[in-house]
């Protein structure tokens, strides 16, 4: 007998406890590594550009106008500026 196996056997006795805690580690520990690869790999992360067509802020105004989100003077005064913009 080993002076560290004390015949309680590797988890001091804690018996079934062990295993439970030992699977329920191995279970976290995958579920962490398989979301990391994910968020790594998941298109659109923080700091890229977008995923697919980038609509011109000229067409994003007039659609807002459109639902009426804007008014004539504030859709005036948004277009002029984009158009000086450019």
């Amino acid at each position: 007998m080993m002076w560290w196996n004390n015949g309680w056997g590797w988890a001091g006795g804690l018996g079934w406890g062990s295993w439970i805690l030992m699977t329920v580690a191995m279970v976290a520990f995958w579920a962490v590594v398989v979301y990391g690869v994910v968020a790594l790999f998941r298109p659109g992360r923080g700091g890229d550009a977008p995923v697919g067509r980038v609509e011109p802020p000229e067409r994003i105004l007039d659609e807002r106008f459109a639902r009426g989100e804007i008014g004539v003077e504030d859709y005036q005064t948004r277009k002029d500026v984009l158009q000086h913009s450019r």
